[in-house]
């Protein structure tokens, strides 16, 4: 079966990448909100991890407003962000062990690479991408 690539625009993906570099040496992290599976936004949270430097974990606060805005009609949470500032841009063990398995996709940036990942129920599976204007 052939997957399609995940969509995302260059604005989202812009702004990965600077949340990535605002935040280092601490893990940048946040929440990736769209339509119809294309990524729109990508909206930086703060990291309320006790070891920011180590591991990710986005604030419940920011996480429970945007369930609650895409009840309303807003754009769907499709998946968060992160980055490892010391690392490559693949899933850890530390991911893997906080993994929902809820389907959702994951970015990740590091080593100037930004890599997503569907958090399957088997474990994480790489996805291609296409970048998308606007």
């Amino acid at each position: 079966m052939q997957v399609m690539p995940v969509c995302i625009t260059a604005a989202a993906l812009d702004t990965v990448i600077a949340a990535a570099q605002r935040a280092h040496p601490h893990e940048a992290c946040g929440l990736l909100l769209g339509h119809d599976g294309t990524i729109c936004d990508a909206q930086p949270c703060a990291n309320i991890a006790a070891q920011p430097e180590r591991q990710f974990e986005i604030d419940p606060a920011a996480l429970i407003a945007a369930h609650r805005a895409a009840r309303a009609g807003g754009a769907q949470v499709l998946g968060y962000f992160h980055s490892h500032p010391t690392g490559i841009a693949a899933p850890s063990a530390t991911d893997a062990a906080m993994a929902a398995r809820d389907g959702r996709i994951w970015a990740i940036v590091g080593d100037a690479t930004v890599t997503l990942w569907r958090d399957g129920p088997s474990g994480f599976e790489p996805l291609s991408y296409v970048v998308q204007a606007g």
